[in-house]
Formats: structure tokens, sequence, C-alpha cells
């Protein structure tokens, strides 16, 4: 399954990422590649509670 990531430079400095399509799935990092690792787990994170619930 594919999914959107929005990937956002923060004025403070590093990236937030996010992925539309599951509400409140949200990471962050200080390059582009580490957000989007983090936000690669915390998809998975959210799919794995989201199979346990059904």
């Amino acid at each position: 399954m594919k999914f959107h990531v929005v990937l956002e430079k923060q004025d403070e400095g590093g990236y937030t990422a996010y992925i539309p399509e599951l509400p409140g799935c949200v990471s962050q990092g200080e390059t582009k590649n580490e957000a989007m690792g983090n936000i690669g787990e915390a998809r998975e994170l959210y799919m794995d509670e989201f199979k346990r619930l059904l």
C-alpha cells in the first residue's frame, strides 16, 4: 500500500513529515532522509495498531 508523504522544512531547522491519509501520523528529523525514515517507522506502527483494532 502506498501513501503520500508531505515533507516540510522547519524555520528552526530540520523537517516535519506527515501522511495525510493517516490522521496523526507525524514525525520529524534533522535531515530529509532522517525524516523520511522516521515517518516510515511511524507508518508501520500506525498500521500495526490499526490492524490490532480490527
